[in-house]
């Protein structure tokens, strides 16, 4: 019985409990229609929600009083919302499809949230003859849908011809994983059981014109793709459901291999990340694991290749997301953010005038080495420029630096020249460095390095002049 299914399925998926007010978005078509009888039935308590998105005229008038009806029919609040559906397409650049989704889930949000719902009721009894009900002035209000089996496989069909991985393949999920309010609870049920249900309770409903024509992607795969397969495979539907929960088990052994792997590799350092170049490309299946870590910091599985081809290029190259860098440093794949005042690391490119960062700002400019004045202080860096390679490297001093400081034709650690300086532990930690290919040219505000100095043939200056921070 498809009323048994709903409860075992949502007592199951732990969706929702009896107390939460359910917000159930309504088209008026039969799969909503048969959710609302279902939650009556089971004792949910609910209101209905309505988009007219005033693409079909007087149909789309004619759902609208149609849901209202509903509404009338079990006693609920009906909460309509009409959306000038085509202007807003045309505003963002994006399909009816596309806009009519980002319309109705950011209304269905506001409900959820602004109180619109008001208060709910839960009668419990401790014993029989003695009821208690309980009000709840702000009730948790979950947002209901109804999606079922055969808009999973859809959805599974679409991601599958579109590339996606594994998570693709899973369809659509009873709970989403990042709007937790929005529930599914008919994703155990065929389209099919559906209509029946409908039949045998004598359930009206408005039939969405639109469903038929197969302008929109989803309606092609409904009406033509599974039905030309049913015609090979008869059981292709239940064979693709049964699909739907083995890709979900496979997900889930995917996400766990994934995190061991990140486990291993990466290194979290403030708020970069440094990964073992050596240790990374003996990791199999190198592509995909890298994607996985690159996807997170806004970078697409087309920039994967290029993340390879950075392993065993020479320091310094870099990709960018519009959010973060990774770039090649030594033995180490850095990411970090575009925010440089956020990073350790920094790249430094040769068009770059101002340089933000923790320890200040560094003005970088040119100048010819002709009648150049020469300045005494350490915030300031004056270096021969046919001297220096871009991309240059921002980062604070770790223990095995060494420079060439200048005046001396021997190297000395930094740990040895910061105690010669008298440097307090504070200081210290807070010393930044610039680096060429492994050679450093700068202790920010202290000493160049002696390799990189002004000399009689010296014909253009490259001067670095720190400002620290207010």
């Amino acid at each position: 019985m498809l009323l048994d299914k709903f409860k075992e399925y949502i007592a199951t998926n732990h969706l929702f409990q009896p107390k939460d007010m359910l917000l159930l978005a309504v088209s008026g078509g039969i799969d909503s229609v048969v959710l609302c009888e279902l939650c009556h039935r089971a004792g949910y308590q609910f209101v209905i929600a309505h988009c007219n998105f005033q693409l079909r005229g007087a149909e789309s008038e004619r759902d609208e009083n149609f849901v209202r009806s509903l509404g009338e029919k079990y006693g609920v609040k009906v909460f309509i919302k009409k959306f000038d559906t085509e202007k807003y397409a045309r505003e963002h650049k994006k399909s009816i499809q596309e806009a009519a989704r980002d319309l109705r889930y950011k209304w269905f949000l506001q409900i959820c949230t602004d109180g619109s719902v008001g208060r709910v009721s839960e009668t419990k009894s401790d014993k029989p003859g003695w009821n208690v009900t309980i009000e709840y002035a702000k009730p948790r209000t979950l947002l209901v849908t109804a999606h079922h089996a055969n808009d999973s496989v859809e959805t599974m069909l679409m991601n599958f011809f579109k590339g996606t991985g594994i998570k693709g393949l899973q369809g659509i999920k009873p709970r989403h994983e990042l709007l937790l309010y929005l529930i599914r609870p008919l994703l155990f049920a065929k389209k099919e059981e559906l209509v029946a249900f409908a039949i045998q309770n004598n359930l009206p409903f408005a039939e969405d014109s639109s469903n038929k024509s197969d302008k929109y992607t989803r309606n092609y795969f409904r009406n033509q793709l599974i039905p030309d397969l049913k015609k090979v495979y008869p059981q292709v539907e239940d064979n693709l459901i049964d699909n739907l929960h083995r890709f979900h088990e496979i997900e889930i052994l995917y996400q766990q291999s994934i995190q061991l792997h990140k486990k291993k590799l990466l290194e979290q350092k403030g708020n970069e990340v440094h990964i073992p170049v050596l240790k990374l490309l003996k990791t199999q299946p190198l592509a995909t694991v890298l994607y996985e870590i690159i996807k997170e910091y806004n970078f697409t599985a087309h920039q994967t290749e290029e993340t390879i081809n950075l392993l065993k290029s020479e320091t310094g190259k870099y990709i960018n997301s519009h959010t973060h860098r990774i770039f090649k440093n030594r033995h180490w794949l850095i990411i970090t953010p575009n925010q440089t005042t956020e990073a350790q690391n920094i790249l430094i490119e040769e068009s770059d005038t101002n340089i933000h960062f923790e320890g200040g700002m560094l003005k970088i400019e040119k100048a010819p080495a002709f009648n150049f004045q020469l300045s005494t202080f350490n915030s300031i860096a004056q270096l021969d420029a046919a001297t220096i390679k871009f991309p240059l490297l921002l980062r604070k001093w770790k223990q095995g630096d060494y420079f060439y400081p200048l005046g001396m034709q021997k190297k000395k650690k930094l740990s040895r020249f910061f105690i010669d300086q008298k440097l307090s532990l504070t200081e210290k930690e807070n010393a930044w460095l610039i680096e060429m290919n492994k050679k450093i040219i700068w202790i920010v505000g202290m000493r160049i390095d002696n390799r990189f100095k002004i000399t009689a043939s010296t014909k253009e200056v490259l001067k670095v002049t720190l400002t620290q921070p207010v």
